[in-house]
């Protein structure tokens, strides 16, 4: 039932908006992050973006395309660009993004962790993305914020922005029942501290071996979002 109140509510999308959604998708790079779990990330992600649900959903309204951007955020400073808008209408598209993500190597980033500052560049990025009837930012990352503005206090200047948040667990299995609280903390973190907007979301990885599948129910839920009051959700961070 749940999965056709989703369906539902995506073909009652809005006839008249050029993109139905802009989506940004920023990655935390900073040192935490090791070589592995970089490659586990962007390629994650092109699996994800792959997988024939997510692509169902991308592809659901030819008249009303989801335009995607991706950037790498760390600490304090200049973000990297990844992915300039391109507007998703095939198959072909989502291919051409995927191969683009597993072509890109690593560059030297800050090593600290700043997601006030990678909340502000999604803010920037999104911008010019008025035509679309819905904008969302979703930042993933696996520590707090430990340098530049605090996240509480760039909300406000989001607007009609969404910001939904997947939060990593960089622990290893062995580490057990530390592990899951390790990252049901930062879970918290971000959901009192980050996210923003009528029914935003936390998703959880425990891990960047898991990162694939966690983005990919992320994808679907952003994707599969337009009517708020069938779903039922809190406006967070309001």
């Amino acid at each position: 039932m749940r999965w056709l109140a989703l369906v539902l509510t995506l073909l009652a999308a809005p006839a008249d908006a050029a993109c139905r959604q802009a989506l940004a998708l920023g990655l935390d790079v900073s040192s935490s992050v090791d070589d592995t779990e970089y490659r586990l990330q962007l390629d994650g992600l092109a699996a994800a973006l792959l997988k024939p649900e997510v692509r169902a959903a991308f592809l659901a309204l030819p008249d009303a395309p989801v335009r995607l951007y991706v950037f790498e955020w760390a600490g304090s400073g200049p973000k990297r660009e990844v992915l300039n808008w391109q507007e998703i209408g095939s198959a072909a598209d989502l291919a051409g993004v995927a191969a683009r993500l597993r072509g890109t190597g690593r560059v030297a980033m800050p090593p600290s962790t700043a997601v006030g500052e990678a909340m502000l560049t999604g803010l920037d990025a999104l911008a010019g993305q008025t035509a679309c009837g819905r904008r969302v930012l979703d930042l993933s990352g696996d520590g707090r914020s430990n340098t530049g503005p605090r996240p509480r206090d760039v909300r406000p200047m989001l607007g009609d922005i969404t910001v939904n948040g997947l939060v990593v667990g960089s622990d290893p299995r062995s580490a057990g029942d530390a592990r899951s609280a390790l990252v049901g903390e930062l879970q918290g973190y971000y959901a009192a501290e980050v996210i923003y907007g009528p029914q935003a979301f936390v998703e959880v990885a425990m891990g960047f071996a898991d990162f694939e599948a966690a983005m990919a129910r992320k994808l679907l839920k952003e994707l599969q979002f337009f009517a708020v009051s069938e779903l039922g959700a809190v406006d967070a961070g309001r």
